[in-house]
């Protein structure tokens, strides 16, 4: 029974249940992303480039003997794969490269905005620091930028020593 509440603890974690919410949004992301570059941007691109499609660039390796090729080769990976050929498919692997670059710049823009937001919310409802003290530090440990104010690092939890003005103004508000 044990190894059971030990799974239900492990499992129903808050870090797991984030984790499982970010992968289900990753892949409906993803997904979005797939149709936006496979319907939307690779049609005009292809157009411009004179091919219809970059899914359908592909060389044949090797065609199965007693396969025949049709003249002028196969037109259309489809017809390559359906005949049974071994084939290279660069356009896929553009389409896909394309699509990471477009998933790098979404996601780049909705962390952006994110954290920009969340500065904004701090400037309008968080404590202000007083006037000529810093808002950041680095942590003596790990060297992440953190709050001056701040007595435990959030990335590596280390204790940090309070700065001399923090820990008097502490000191007289009773904290």
């Amino acid at each position: 029974m044990s190894l059971i509440e030990d799974f239900k603890k492990f499992a129903l974690r808050g870090n797991m249940v984030d984790l499982a919410i970010g992968f289900t949004v990753g892949a409906a992301f993803t997904t979005v992303v797939k149709s936006l570059v496979n319907d939307i941007i690779m049609p005009p691109i292809g157009l411009l480039a004179g091919n219809a499609d970059f899914s359908d660039l592909f060389w044949v390796l090797d065609v199965p003997e007693g396969v025949s090729v049709p003249e002028g080769g196969f037109q259309t990976l489809q017809a390559a794969q359906d005949a049974g050929a071994v084939t290279l498919n660069y356009g896929e692997f553009f389409n896909s490269c394309l699509t990471l670059c477009i998933v790098a710049v979404a996601m780049f823009v909705i962390i952006r905005l994110v954290n920009r937001l969340d500065e904004q919310l701090d400037e309008a409802f968080g404590e202000k620091p007083p006037e000529g003290e810093p808002s950041e530090k680095k942590c003596d440990f790990c060297r992440t930028t953190i709050a001056y104010r701040a007595t435990r690092c959030p990335n590596c939890t280390s204790k940090l020593e309070v700065p001399a003005e923090v820990a008097a103004d502490r000191s007289l508000a009773g904290q």
